[in-house]
């Protein structure tokens, strides 16, 4: 076997590769002895079948599963003398020509194709424990707290029947049938009946609450809205709509106490518990905001530690996959890049840069990893379709059949485990100091969306 380099650019390598003809028929004679006293023949006891009776029979089957076994070792063969790690599997160029494949797969000619594997870069990685980072950490205040207590109340507050001949005002709850129209056509999704309508909630269309304050009990009215651009059923997103409303009963918030009765409504023993259990929540969410904000230092600082061209195949797959979720969104919001105050040249130009620090950040963080022996366990991905089904009550099984199912889909739950893990392994080397802030520092946004700001 002949191998010749014919193409060596970036991580791009190309190879020409000639088995003789000689070789090919010694391992197709090889293969059609082992299926000697495996067939069985009329007229042939098994085991002594002639050779060139097989050869009639089964010699160009089986020189093209020689040929494809060669192609495989040599291709093989390549990766391991270079010491490559390939992006994917290698792109092999057989010969097409019908006359060439007749000469080849009757072993009149040698093997000749061409293949190209695009490789991994080397990976230098960086001494982490020169890596100093500010973890942001936030106590949780007791206003927080009461602020959490009071949204609360007002989700269990109870509601009574206003008096006869009362009408709707802001807070009061209104209890309705529509009918809705757009061109004088009713739609989808705009006819319900004795649907809940607390106004000033902004949980329907805008517009829509506002317009039922004064309704009374019985009566009907006309309520013209439009839908936001960014609605979701696109067919509506901008259209004008008209309901024909009937209010059937209305009802006014009553007062509610915090209190210990307050607290066992909910199943708890006393307020104090309840404010215990708000508490932790609430610092729940600190943490695991305190964790993205550290987490993107250090995705910034092995951004800027870690340079190294990245495999274009792999930037041009994400990029398509970052471009398509942005187009498919515009379109969904009936907005254009103009809208947005850029062009589609300049946008793709950042997304493409996202693209390239993604999957450089990507081979980074699997390098680490790999070196380091970091993986995932199957308890970890129990858990984590555990916690996945636990979302979606009386449909568990259900969930745990899709992902017994779908190798993908556990891919999809091993991947953000590995990162996790690689980052806290990262995180235990590097220099970590405990930045105190309050709650508004700690939510706040330090940087616009954008290319700096992508892991």
């Amino acid at each position: 076997m002949q191998v010749t380099e014919t193409a060596n650019e970036g991580l791009k390598r190309e190879f020409q590769v000639v088995v003789p003809a000689a070789d090919l028929l010694a391992k197709a004679d090889v293969r059609l002895n082992e299926l000697k006293g495996q067939v069985k023949l009329n007229g042939f006891r098994q085991g002594k079948v002639p050779v060139s009776h097989l050869k009639r029979l089964y010699g160009r089957s089986a020189m093209a599963e020689v040929i494809e076994n060669t192609v495989r070792e040599a291709n093989a063969k390549i990766v391991t003398d270079g010491g490559f790690k390939l992006v994917r599997d290698p792109q092999v160029t057989l010969p097409t020509e019908e006359s060439a494949v007749d000469q080849l797969i009757n072993g009149k000619s040698d093997l000749a194709y061409t293949v190209a594997i695009e490789i991994m870069p080397p990976i230098e990685i960086a001494d982490f424990k020169g890596v100093k980072l500010d973890k942001p950490v936030a106590q949780v205040a007791d206003a927080e707290v009461d602020e959490a207590l009071q949204r609360l109340a007002e989700q269990n507050r109870p509601f009574a029947a206003k008096s006869e001949g009362a009408k709707a005002e802001t807070g009061d709850r209104v209890l309705i049938d529509f009918t809705g129209k757009v061109d004088g056509t009713p739609f989808e999704g705009g006819t319900g009946g004795d649907v809940p309508v607390q106004i000033g909630s902004n949980t329907f269309i805008p517009g829509f609450e506002d317009q039922l304050v004064g309704i009374g009990a019985g009566e009907t009215r006309l309520v013209t809205v439009t839908f936001p651009d960014s609605y979701p059923a696109q067919q509506l997103a901008g259209k004008t709509a008209e309901f024909d409303v009937i209010a059937k009963s209305l009802e006014a918030p009553t007062p509610i106490t915090l209190d210990d009765e307050f607290a066992k409504q909910l199943g708890l023993d006393s307020l104090a518990k309840l404010k215990d259990i708000l508490k932790e929540r609430i610092a729940r969410e600190h943490t695991g905001m305190s964790r993205q904000r550290i987490k993107r230092q250090l995705l910034d600082e092995l951004d800027k530690l870690h340079k190294f061209a990245p495999p274009p195949s792999l930037v041009e797959d994400e990029f398509n996959n970052v471009w398509r979720t942005i187009d498919e969104d515009l379109k969904a919001r009936n907005r254009s890049f103009e809208d947005e105050g850029t062009t589609e040249e300049k946008a793709k130009e950042e997304y493409r840069a996202i693209a390239e620090r993604r999957v450089r950040l990507g081979l980074v963080i699997a390098e680490i990893g790999e070196r380091n022996k970091i993986g995932v366990t199957e308890e970890e991905l129990t858990r984590a379709v555990t916690e996945r089904a636990r979302q979606v009550p009386g449909r568990e099984q259900e969930v745990w059949e899709y992902f017994r199912k779908n190798p993908s889909a556990v891919a999809s739950l091993r991947a953000p485990i590995y990162e996790d893990k690689v980052i806290d392994y990262i995180l235990e080397l590097a220099t970590v100091t405990e930045k105190p802030m309050t709650r508004e520092e700690l939510y706040k946004e330090d940087e616009p969306e954008g290319a700096a700001a992508q892991a």
